[in-house]
């Protein structure tokens, strides 16, 4: 299978159909993905260009669900020229004012490893990445073509944060965050604070989108994206202001 569907791909790109498997978010329910052909010339600029029509990535490997039978796992985009917070995340932003936010490069740092293993310990176990390791840890996070930042959020020298963002070419892409879990800092809800922050760094650089992933809308670790608005939603081939059950 080929694809070319963005003025940023200037030639087809091929695509392999993964075998079934068993859904990480849905129970019952078996899923696939589509993925860019690892030998396939990949640079950020035609990641970008994935990025626009629904793909993801994880290390070097660019997918889109693809799943025979289900069609829940939506992308989503936040439009950050008109995002307003809402009052939960206006105190969520209050309660983290004192955070300091440092650009970092994407490469191993043995505190903010510490950190992601903690963190995947606790927030991920029995699915595999609950046994973290330093290459895996990068193999998951950076890639070799993408442009990679990992975010550190610190409070009083403390690193207790970290949001690893992809910059593409209109906005920033959120890869994935991890933080300090202890009861303290989950009364603070950082995770919500990285993603208003994100948000207003892409405003900041002048870019118009945060994507944000997958929403899916049965599962509660994926549902809370929608409380970012405006949303954006990936289907049918183009972007919707309003997700397919509503339509």
């Amino acid at each position: 299978m080929s694809y070319m569907n963005s003025e940023f791909l200037q030639k087809p790109i091929n695509l392999y159909l993964s075998a079934d498997h068993e859904c990480n978010y849905l129970s019952a329910c078996l899923a696939s993905s589509l993925f860019v052909d690892p030998a396939s010339e990949m640079t950020a600029d035609i990641y970008s260009g994935l990025v626009q029509q629904g793909f993801r990535r994880s290390g070097n490997y660019v997918y889109t669900p693809h799943c025979k039978k289900c069609h829940e796992c939506i992308p989503v985009r936040l439009n950050v020229q008109e995002f307003t917070l809402s009052r939960s995340q206006k105190r969520c932003k209050n309660k983290n004012k004192q955070l300091i936010v440092k650009a970092k490069d994407s490469v191993y740092d043995e505190v903010q490893y510490q950190l992601y293993s903690d963190y995947v310990r606790l927030r991920h176990p029995g699915g595999g990445m609950d046994e973290p390791s330093d290459e895996k840890y990068l193999d998951f996070l950076t890639s070799q073509w993408s442009n990679t930042v990992f975010f550190e959020f610190q409070e009083a020298g403390k690193v207790i944060g970290v949001a690893a963002t992809d910059i593409v070419m209109n906005g920033l892409s959120a890869v994935y965050t991890f933080f300090d879990s202890s009861p303290d800092y989950q009364k603070r809800s950082v995770g919500v604070y990285s993603i208003i922050w994100q948000a207003e760094e892409a405003r900041r650089r002048g870019m118009k989108w945060l994507y944000l992933g997958y929403w899916i809308n049965a599962c509660n670790k994926m549902n809370y994206k929608d409380k970012y608005q405006p949303l954006e939603y990936f289907y049918n081939h183009r972007w919707h202001s309003v997700p397919p059950t509503a339509e």
